[in-house]
């Protein structure tokens, strides 16, 4: 009888257990099935878009077995598919390769780095584990803004250092235990051999805009960077041209890296082209009838100097367009103010040099204007890369001399593309956004908040 009680007890316990486990396993398969609609996601996107972004194979973030907490960052950024370099790059990052990527502008480089550098920091080790490298001061600003809106749900400490800021502030911010950092070469060299940022733990290096990094400009600081990380560490270098100084850095560095080409063409397939032959005296006349004729969103006018920025931002405010300017020479905090308030669409045109061309993305950008006609093919293929981001439509309009002829031809041929004559009436449909959520993703054109 004892033991028929007993007997009795324990499948009472178990199914009592059972219970507990099933009600566990129901509340966990709901709290799977619940939080993406708990989640502060933006308006879809209904852009429309190109094959630079939506030739994939059909993954989903899901897929890649990423933190929960990381998947909440990524959803509430608004990215809902992985874009064909990420789809190629995040696995194979995952899983502690080196990589060379060379993806186009505006596909979505950012992301393929940042989310497995995000994804394999340990929170509970309170030491720097990730080094992103980038060529610009803004473009520093700009990825660590990613970095940290994909790590909010995460306890992860993200800091960007750049030159042109308080070294002072930037030490006393290193000692709080950061574990991603963002930097520009010169400041990080800085902090490194004053002793300040540790290494010793930092196991993964991303050279974002490698060309540049490694061009003479930077004169082989990365290869100071490396001798201080440890011998054991992944490289991941993106960029859209790799040029001999990339593959020189490659064979001394990387350990068989898995490489990555979605370079087919070197031109994004949602910018239009066009060339108006114009003389220098006519430029600015030229300039104002583009823009009473185009639907502009928002525009970037590149020169070919500092001095050539500042005289033709006055110009256009002369002609009662709101207008910024920006170039390397401007005090930083100027420099930053400018950057924050363009990409928030507190002003339609911004003049600037080619400080401005290198992984700035700013999603409103539709129309390009090269009012100084580049001579570098690189440096075209960057500038037009600031419109049409991510896939959407732009167009870039290029004003060629009699000076500009021979370099309009040989950039065409070198990048393998085609830069049209300017027609009298450009077809809304190739840079306009003609969706209705688009329309209201688009700056206002209300007086009051943006002037003409």
């Amino acid at each position: 009888m004892m033991t028929e009680n007993l007997s009795m007890a324990n499948n009472h316990l178990n199914n009592h257990g059972s219970q507990k486990r099933y009600a566990y396993g129901s509340e966990k398969a709901t709290d799977d099935l619940g939080w993406k609609s708990k989640l502060k996601i933006p308006p879809k996107d209904n852009r429309i878009k190109t094959s630079d972004v939506t030739d994939t194979r059909g993954n989903e973030f899901e897929e890649f077995c990423l933190k929960r907490e990381l998947l909440m960052g990524i959803f509430e950024k608004g990215w809902e598919k992985p874009s064909p370099i990420q789809e190629a790059a995040i696995p194979i990052a995952l899983g502690g390769k080196d990589i060379l990527a060379r993806a186009k502008n505006g596909t979505g480089k950012t992301g393929a780095y940042s989310i497995p550098v995000l994804e394999q920091v340990d929170t509970s080790k309170e030491c720097i584990q990730a080094l992103i490298i980038v060529p610009t001061r803004e473009l520093a600003l700009q990825t660590s803004q990613i970095c940290i809106e994909l790590a909010k749900h995460m306890d992860i400490r993200v800091m960007v250092t750049t030159g042109g800021t308080n070294l002072k502030d930037d030490i006393m911010r290193i000692y709080q235990k950061v574990q991603v950092i963002i930097a520009t070469p010169g400041r990080i060299l800085d902090l490194m051999d004053k002793e300040v940022a540790n290494m010793s733990n930092c196991k993964m290096l991303v050279l974002d805009e490698a060309d540049k990094l490694l061009s003479q400009d930077f004169k082989g600081m990365l290869d100071h960077v490396i001798m201080k990380l440890p011998k054991e560490r992944q490289i991941l270098l993106f960029s859209a041209t790799f040029p001999v100084s990339v593959m020189n850095f490659m064979e001394r560095h990387l350990r068989e890296p898995y490489e990555i080409n979605l370079m087919e063409e070197l031109t994004l397939k949602g910018v239009t082209q066009y060339y108006a032959f114009v003389q220098e005296r006519q430029k600015v006349h030229c300039l104002n009838t583009l823009f009473s004729k185009l639907q502009i969103n928002q525009s970037i006018i590149f020169c070919n100097s500092t001095q050539r920025v500042e005289l033709l931002a006055k110009k256009i405010t002369e002609l009662g367009y709101c207008c910024y300017y920006i170039h390397a020479k401007m005090a930083q905090a100027h420099r930053n103010r400018v950057f924050h308030d363009f990409r928030q669409g507190l002003c339609r045109n911004l003049v600037c040099s080619d400080l401005f061309t290198r992984g700035i993305d700013v999603q409103a950008v539709n129309v390009v204007i090269n009012f100084d006609f580049p001579k570098m093919a690189e440096t075209y293929l960057h500038r037009i890369g600031r419109s049409g981001r991510f896939g959407h439509l732009g167009i870039a309009i290029n004003l060629i001399t009699y000076d500009d002829r021979y370099d309009l031809h040989r950039i065409e041929k070198e990048l393998g593309t085609e830069i049209k004559p300017i027609p009298k009436v450009i077809d809304p449909s190739l840079y306009v956004a003609t969706s209705l959520n688009d329309a209201n993703m688009s700056l206002n054109n209300d007086e009051s908040n943006v002037s003409k």
